[in-house]
């Protein structure tokens, strides 16, 4: 996200916060207007439509939270976020509820502004992202009607394009190919596509997922065995690297086959012969075009958190797919159901994004998603979904701090981010449980 892109409007009647905040941001790339008063402000809103607007509670012409109405009548879609001194924290929250993206308390560290105007930003441009997505469905849909064979790219974010470009440019040729990345981002799709743009799309794919069978039968399964070379061998089988001959050999969780085997199978892929259990005979009947080796070249695929532009077009892809298997209508996602999606971490990755899409597709009524139809730990606040709620640091102590921000989360957890019946529970005031909230940075 290019920070040039961006325009952010300051408005504060105090002369050196205004010099300071305008230096820092220009500093950091963003292009910056400054504003005193209220009516100065409002004039700079309409002629340049920033995207950001750091907001004063108290001007000299106008209260902060009658401004703050003004700014999401004229721009709805802009992010605010309020600058605040600690005696007006009351109005501060109350700009929150009033569609404020957060506020932060005078004097506050160059760093954490900094910050908090990232996410801001981050936030309205997968809002845009959103919106541009519904307005384009049956575009989008046209382009996911392509033959399934060479699909048109869907991703959006520069490292998934960059992996696109890559598999135009390793298809044609007899390179090996490592795909790393963590557990459901998509490796065995990037491999899919790899086969079916190759000169073998033809011939056979075969996949082995190493950490689904015991160690001990993962040798037999990849280099196949004769009849009577163990207990219940009852019959010759080729094996799996004989089975991917002249086509693709596709290795999954290849880091859960046994390190001696491991040994054997670079033997394969550097002498093009291997010999089947209880075999005297070595079998080279490999191709020189065979297709997988390990790692001459290597595909690094990103988390789904790293590359958020991914989530609109995958989430369209998603509904249209699960709602032909259903044979039913298309259900449109609700606005806050899809800043649901967008917020959520994704810990496991594009698989889980399918599985939470597929569960709200059954569930969806009158041709809605809405947030209720989504998995219950995407319906809790980002602060809650991404707070690691167990175990103890590496040294294996944690501070008193540490203790107390984790049962500050446990509660809120527990009470589905209900701050009243969090305070309840954990057996304090809610102006006190606000206080921590802040103390620990935990947004909700």
């Amino acid at each position: 996200m290019k920070t040039e892109n961006h325009r952010v409007l300051i408005i504060d009647d105090e002369r050196p916060v205004l010099l300071t905040l305008d230096a820092l941001l220009k500093r950091h790339g963003y292009h910056v207007d400054a504003a005193a008063t209220a009516s100065q402000g409002l004039k700079l809103l309409k002629s340049n439509s920033p995207s950001l607007i750091l907001l004063d509670l108290q001007l000299p012409d106008a209260h902060g939270l009658e401004m703050l109405d003004r700014i999401k009548t004229e721009l709805p879609k802009a992010q605010v976020i309020i600058l605040t001194a600690h005696d007006s924290l009351h109005n501060a929250i109350e700009s929150i509820k009033r569609g404020a993206y957060h506020f932060i308390s005078k004097p506050y560290a160059p760093e954490e502004l900094l910050s908090l105007v990232e996410k801001a930003l981050e936030k309205q441009f997968l809002l845009r992202e959103a919106e541009k997505l519904r307005e384009k469905t049956e575009q989008l849909e046209k382009r996911l009607e392509i033959a399934e064979a060479r699909p048109a790219p869907i991703f959006k974010s520069k490292p998934m394009q960059e992996i696109e470009e890559l598999i135009g440019a390793l298809a044609p040729s007899d390179a090996n190919v490592l795909i790393a990345g963590e557990s459901g981002v998509g490796k065995e799709v990037i491999a899919n596509a790899i086969h079916a743009r190759s000169r073998r799309a033809e011939q056979s794919m075969v996949k082995l997922n190493c950490a689904a069978f015991p160690q001990t039968m993962i040798e037999g399964e990849l280099f196949g065995y004769v009849k009577g070379a163990f207990t219940g061998a009852m019959h010759d089988f080729p094996g799996m690297i004989a089975a991917a001959d002249g086509g693709t050999l596709f290795l999954d969780e290849i880091s859960d086959m046994p390190a001696d085997l491991q040994t054997r199978f670079l033997r394969v892929l550097q002498e093009r012969e291997y010999r089947p259990l209880g075999s005297t005979q070595t079998e080279n009947r490999l191709r020189s075009d065979w297709y997988y080796r390990l790692n001459t070249f290597q595909i690094e695929v990103p988390p789904l958190r790293k590359r958020r532009e991914d989530i609109p077009p995958l989430i369209a892809q998603f509904v249209r797919q699960f709602s032909q298997q259903l044979c039913k209508p298309e259900p449109d996602v609700s606005p806050d159901a899809f800043q649901k999606l967008l917020d959520y971490s994704w810990p496991g990755n594009v698989r889980e994004l399918q599985n939470a899409i597929e569960y709200a597709v059954v569930l969806a009524r009158d041709g809605a998603i809405g947030v209720k139809e989504l998995p219950a730990e995407i319906q809790l606040p980002p602060a809650l979904q991404q707070a690691e709620l167990s175990g103890l640091p590496r040294n294996g102590v944690q501070t008193l701090d540490d203790l107390e921000r984790n049962a500050i989360l446990q509660a809120l957890a527990e009470c589905r981010g209900n701050k009243k019946k969090a305070a309840e529970l954990l057996g304090i005031q809610r102006p006190t449980l606000y206080n921590k909230l802040r103390r620990y940075a935990i947004e909700l």
